[in-house]
């Protein structure tokens, strides 16, 4: 309960991540098939509404959809994303990020070039070259999202490597005759992990932002992927009419993102000693 007072919007964030949580059951869960519906049952408003039906709680979209099932098959799509981005993301800059430390001299600066270079890439510019040579697709959306992301961490683990690599631990192993590979993987990496776990959970929530904008914009996730930025997309047109349409999907990013948000936060704040202290 203390910690409960102390944090009064954790049991919001935990609450908040429910909606995720049918994503791993999402056959289960969601009441019909995301990808088919029927042209006269297009456009049903949500069931408080006046000709809705307790059958579509949320109503369906210009095709007959279920606007309830394409949010929880959205969620599976948006999560796959996220977790496939943030893991190869995070080992090729937790990887860099431990050389770049570590050895320091031109391997710093060469490693640190390059994530200023990914850094200041233009997303949206990224993803629309990418799409124009390949095509949109999952895999297109993966790498667009990794050019981004694995900077953060190659930047975070470097600071990282630049404290511990000094500590009196590290100078025994040296003398002990420890590997270099042997003193960044066993003594510096386990000692970022907490620092890593607070980024990763960040991460996602900046991940599914970034993957609704790019199918949004036609260039992330291909129709008819029950996407949460194609969704809105497809109501969009339909916003003064059939408002339910873009609105329920654009709840559940802002939901969800906002629950990853506040869950980093709480995770920074009891994986930290100098702030779990305060």
């Amino acid at each position: 309960m203390r910690q409960a007072r102390r944090y009064p919007l954790v049991p919001l964030a935990l609450l908040t991540l429910l909606l995720v949580i049918p994503a791993a059951f999402a056959p289960l869960v969601a009441p019909y098939d995301p990808l088919k519906g029927s042209l006269a049952k297009r456009l049903r408003p949500p069931v408080w509404q006046q000709g809705g039906s307790i059958d579509y709680p949320l109503g369906t979209d210009k095709l007959g959809r279920d606007i309830l099932s394409r949010i929880i098959y959205g969620a599976r799509v948006s999560l796959a994303v996220s977790l496939a981005a943030i893991v190869v993301g995070g080992v090729i800059g937790t990887t860099l990020g431990l050389m770049s430390g570590y050895f320091g001299g031109r391997v710093d600066a060469v490693i640190m070039r390059l994530v200023d270079i990914s850094l200041s890439f233009p997303t949206i510019l990224v993803a629309l070259v990418l799409v124009a040579a390949v095509g949109p697709s999952f895999g297109t959306v993966i790498i667009v999202v990794v050019v981004f992301l694995w900077a953060r961490y190659a930047r975070l683990v470097r600071g990282e490597t630049l404290s511990i690599k000094e500590r009196d631990f590290i100078a025994r192993a040296r003398v002990a005759g420890a590997s270099h590979i042997r003193i960044m993987g066993r003594y510096i990496f386990p000692n970022v992990i907490n620092s890593l776990v607070v980024l990763a959970t960040l991460q996602v929530g900046y991940v599914i932002l970034l993957e609704s904008t790019l199918s949004f914009l036609g260039a992330g996730l291909p129709r008819p992927t029950p996407a949460w930025g194609l969704m809105i997309a497809d109501g969009r047109e339909l916003i003064v009419t059939a408002w339910w349409v873009s609105m329920f999907p654009g709840l559940a990013i802002m939901l969800t993102v906002l629950a990853l948000n506040l869950l980093g936060d709480w995770l920074r704040d009891h994986l930290d000693p100098k702030l779990r202290n305060v």
